[in-house]
């Protein structure tokens, strides 16, 4: 019998996430129908979110049921097809989970997508996958940073964050970012050329958004929530905008946090704060992605990935986005790609 490895969700995590709330499964080969095709998974990617998607009550979408393969995008390559769009060799963008082998359709609201030859693969999991994508809608059409204006993004090392940041530069903002640890925030300051950073860890963010902002935040994308976000809103200028994309301090808390207390600042100040979801911006992910790509190709844009390699360390893997282990996007290595041709 072929074998197709797994990890299932075994169990609910109550707090923080642990490698104990999975479980690794062997189970026969699964077989294309017509109209389908199967895929070696390759590349797996790891995002926040999904830690969300683990609790039993309903967010943006479905709970993860316990006993089932993990949900995760991932790039994979067909090895046999019954579908006539789909070749063995290609390269896909899917959800394909934490598996060996999936079978797709290629349908759905959104289905896979062949991986152009442009940039490496695995720059199709993050700047021109989800979280590239995230950061282009969340950055411009929540945030609409203008030239000269001051923007914060917290999380701002990781792979969201790092995206946002840098599209404020190319918008001509001056950009801040607030992450853990000096590596971190070096990077930021370094490579990424962003005009100060903050280290949570070390030092007093308050006090440092104070001395850096003396204007304000005109924009602020939070990646983390909590105490962060509630030091932001006392530092947010007249008419500001806070773009609220994720709020990982609190996607491990046994019950929700208390809320900022300080939501009476957005009247005073006039600032508007705004959840948002890529999803709803689908319909223009073709026209992003090619302007994200561009911005990489010029290199005005510099991606980071934090790649793994190992199935046995997939939950491992996963658990580094929640201790700040991760610079950049989080991706695991399976296998590399056959040839093609």
């Amino acid at each position: 019998m072929a074998i197709n490895r797994q990890w299932i969700l075994a169990s609910r995590p109550a707090g923080m996430v642990s490698e104990a709330n999975f479980q690794y499964r062997e189970v026969q080969l699964p077989r294309p129908a017509d109209g389908e095709f199967l895929v070696r998974v390759l590349y797996v990617s790891f995002d926040p979110a999904m830690r969300a998607f683990l609790n039993a009550r309903p967010g943006y979408a479905s709970p993860q049921p316990v006993g089932d393969v993990m949900r995760a995008s991932a790039i994979g390559q067909v090895v046999e097809s019954q579908a006539p769009d789909f070749h063995p060799g290609d390269l896909i963008v899917g959800n394909f989970g934490w598996q060996d082998y999936a079978v797709s359709s290629g349908l759905g609201p959104y289905p896979p997508m062949k991986v152009p030859s442009t940039h490496p693969p695995p720059a199709y999991l993050g700047v021109l996958g989800g979280t590239g994508l995230t950061a282009y809608f969340g950055m411009l059409e929540v945030g609409k940073p203008q030239a000269g204006e001051t923007v914060v993004v917290s999380g701002a090392a990781g792979a969201t964050g790092s995206i946002a940041a840098q599209i404020a530069k190319l918008q001509g903002a001056r950009v801040i970012g607030i992450a853990g640890g000096a590596t971190k925030c070096g990077w930021l300051t370094g490579e990424l050329k962003l005009d100060a950073a903050i280290d949570y860890r070390t030092e007093r963010v308050a006090e440092r958004l104070r001395e850096l902002c003396p204007d304000g935040i005109h924009v602020y994308f939070d990646n983390v929530g909590g105490e962060i976000l509630e030091i932001a809103i006392d530092q947010m200028a007249t008419w500001g905008r806070i773009a609220l994309c994720g709020m990982i301090s609190s996607y491990n808390a046994a019950e929700p946090p208390p809320g900022p207390r300080n939501l009476f600042t957005l009247i005073a100040r006039r600032v508007r704060m705004e959840g948002f979801l890529i999803l709803d911006y689908a319909p223009r992910f073709s026209a992003a992605r090619r302007e994200l790509s561009a911005w990489l190709a010029q290199g005005k844009l510099k991606a980071r990935e934090d790649l793994q390699e190992g199935f046995e360390n997939i939950p491992r893997t996963f658990l580094r986005l929640f201790s700040g282990e991760n610079i950049g996007k989080q991706l695991l290595k399976i296998a590399d790609p056959a040839p093609q041709g």
